[in-house]
């Protein structure tokens, strides 16, 4: 896979640890300036103070938080050319029925509140300058059979299809992306053991950096999967992708 030269500004939520930290590097490491951010000050300043970046302590749930962040993050890097919205949790502990209502919800508020928080907050600066790219890390959890536990998937769906539909809202204007890393392993998913079919961390980062690029726009609002798909392939292939509703979550009869 190329290795795209990147510059402007990328905010990366949920940067602290995981898929987040190694985007925000890999962003850093293409030539960008990073905002990463994240709840754990210790966790998002380690990872800024790596890449010579900005860390944003605070919470992708409240929208003063968020607001909070691009301001910050104009204000000392630059103006955001790049959003990758990637903060998120794992599934509910315990049943469905049995765990509060609260616990429940707090899945939905981390991994689809917090996207649309963080996309409506960069979305009017990037209309207004004419540019920008909005990168969502999505799972597939959003459609594979086989889950036990309700929030995480149905969380995960809904972010997935809200990815598609902004890209349509968005169409020839904002290009809006969202991916799959894979099952990589993290401290949420070390519970999976080590004989999970794990997915190579570095995957997901430079697919990140392949769609912060600009040259997979005419990919926007289809499902790339990390490890699974060739997005140089899917590049070359964009026409036929799009003319045939390929690498698109669908119901077929």
């Amino acid at each position: 896979m190329p290795s795209d030269r990147l510059e402007g500004v990328a905010l990366v939520t949920g940067g602290g640890r995981g898929i987040g930290a190694s985007i925000a590097r890999e962003l850093a490491e293409a030539g960008m300036r990073v905002a990463v951010t994240g709840r754990t000050a210790a966790r998002v300043e380690a990872v800024a103070g790596e890449i010579d970046g900005l860390a944003l302590v605070g919470d992708v749930r409240r929208p003063d938080d968020v607001e909070r962040w691009i301001v910050r993050t104009e204000k000392e890097l630059g103006l955001i050319d790049v959003l990758s919205a990637n903060a998120g949790i794992g599934n509910q502990d315990g049943a469905t029925w049995e765990i509060p209502v609260d616990a429940w919800w707090h899945v939905f508020e981390v991994n689809m509140l917090g996207v649309h928080l963080s996309c409506r907050a960069v979305i009017p600066g990037m209309l207004e300058r004419g540019r920008g790219r909005i990168v969502i890390t999505g799972s597939g959890a959003a459609y594979l059979p086989g889950s036990q536990r309700t929030a995480y998937p149905a969380s995960k769906a809904a972010v997935c299809r809200y990815g598609e539909t902004l890209a349509n809202e968005l169409a020839g204007r904002i290009p809006v992306f969202f991916f799959s890393p894979g099952l990589v392993r993290t401290d949420m998913t070390e519970p999976f053991g080590d004989d999970a079919p794990w997915t190579p961390p570095e995957l997901a980062p430079r697919l990140v950096r392949v769609l912060a690029s600009g040259r997979a726009d005419a990919l926007a609002g289809r499902y790339i999967h990390a490890e699974h798909d060739d997005v140089e392939d899917l590049i070359r292939r964009a026409d036929e992708v799009v003319g045939n509703d390929l690498n698109a979550i669908r119901l077929r009869r």
